[in-house]
């Protein structure tokens, strides 16, 4: 399974700053940072399952927005890229 993962958490409180480096680190684990606030995953359905669950610990719903974009994996490649951009492998799943 291949997702785009995007987020944007509030960080007007120090909690707010804490669930942002906490959604970028779970988000780590799961896939390849390609902006500050977005990630290219490559993982199964059952990773994909640990993942939200993850991430819906975090998240405060009232000021956090996440987006996950289910992709296909020909899709990867066929990105333009502008400026600092690497194509990065998305071949196989990501391992925990």
């Amino acid at each position: 399974m291949n997702l785009v993962v995007t987020y944007d958490v509030s960080t007007l409180t120090v909690a707010g700053k804490r669930r942002l480096r906490r959604v970028a680190k779970i988000c780590e684990g799961y896939g390849q940072r390609v902006q500050y606030s977005v990630f290219e995953v490559t993982c199964s359905k059952s990773d994909l399952a640990k993942l939200l669950h993850k991430l819906e610990e975090v998240i405060e719903s009232k000021e956090d927005s996440l987006r996950l974009y289910p992709i296909h994996s020909e899709d990867f490649n066929a990105v333009i890229r502008l400026g600092e951009s690497q194509n990065l492998p998305h071949d196989q799943a990501w391992t925990l």
